[in-house]
């Protein structure tokens, strides 16, 4: 079964930019993907998701400033997140799930009761 590990977290000022990766064991090609983030003190949301023929579906507070992407075929996945936030610091977890006929789409793509793959999680913080 795949594995996630994610990379690219660290310590920005506001209005900063960060890239997150997050690279499988295996090819995802047939796999949704997304990012979730967890704050203290808040739920975990799901930031963008990713359908397998490549829909996507962000939350509205990142829309504009957040973009997910994928290497196609391939096994690795990105987060750029740029313009960022106080209010974007959290864990972010990349999650994937196999989907080769593509039922998740939509806000599907951000509900993490969908997913059975996920990273270990990555820091961001931002402060100045």
């Amino acid at each position: 079964q795949v594995q996630l590990v994610e990379s690219g977290g660290g310590t920005v000022q506001p209005g900063g930019s960060l890239k997150l990766a997050c690279v499988g064991s295996e090819s995802l090609g047939y796999y949704a993907v997304a990012w979730f983030r967890r704050a203290p003190g808040k739920e975990r949301e799901g930031v963008p998701g990713m359908a397998v023929r490549g829909s996507t579906s962000s939350l509205d507070s990142v829309r504009g400033r957040f973009t997910i992407s994928r290497d196609v075929a391939g096994n690795t996945f990105y987060l750029q997140m740029n313009d960022l936030k106080p209010a974007d610091a959290a864990i972010y977890y990349c999650a994937a799930v196999f989907d080769p006929t593509q039922i998740l789409t939509g806000d599907g793509l951000r509900r993490p009761t969908f997913y059975d793959r996920w990273g270990q999680g990555t820091q961001v913080t931002v402060s100045s």
